[in-house]
């Protein structure tokens, strides 16, 4: 990330306007200043511009990773310049959710471009009673099946980077498995 001069980019502010009256017909001082016009530049437009600095839709490239950083945002630096900044600005909503069926379908959706049903509840217990056991917990798994969004889709779903998108974002007491399948499941579930 760096910010460097422009060739060329004139300033709106230039020193040698600014000067009093007796350095305004100097050839050398307007010289002088004009070259820290051209280093001043840069910085002048970027200063201009700061708000859209903050805006990851805006955002030069080279800023959207540490965007990423400050929200705690998914970032790739594979990833398309266009899926880098939906996931930067989507990044806080993601967290609202992190932990939920909803929060991991739109993971998936966001970053891989599918489709996701989420079933089970990882055995998840409680008790309605104040300083009571709640009861033991049946072995159970959440299951996560994925398919490639939208009606005939052409590519395949790669499984081994939904198996690690869904490994980091299931809860840690949770057993989570992946199915991959070919389309949205039927009503009978498969």
């Amino acid at each position: 990330m760096s910010r460097a001069a422009v060739p060329g980019l004139p300033s709106r502010h230039p020193i040698g306007g600014q000067l009093p009256a007796l350095y305004a017909d100097d050839d050398f001082a307007q010289r002088f200043t004009a070259g820290l016009d051209t280093v001043l530049a840069p910085v002048f437009t970027t200063l201009d511009n700061l708000p859209s600095y903050f805006d990851p839709r805006l955002a030069p490239a080279d800023f959207l990773a540490w965007l990423a950083s400050w929200v705690g945002g998914a970032d790739d630096p594979d990833w398309p310049t266009a899926l880098r900044r939906e996931a930067v600005a989507r990044a806080v909503e993601l967290h609202r959710w992190r932990g939920t069926r909803r929060g991991l379908v739109e993971a998936l959706r966001l970053v891989l471009g599918v489709s996701a049903d989420v079933s089970g509840d990882g055995s998840a217990v409680w008790s309605r009673t104040a300083g009571s056991e709640p009861t033991p917990a049946p072995a159970g798994e959440v299951l996560v099946r994925v398919w490639p969004r939208g009606p005939g889709a052409a590519y395949e779903v790669d499984a081994d980077r939904v198996r690690a998108l869904v490994h980091t974002l299931c809860p840690v007491h949770t057993a989570c498995r992946v199915e991959i399948l070919s389309g949205p499941p039927t009503a009978e579930g498969s």
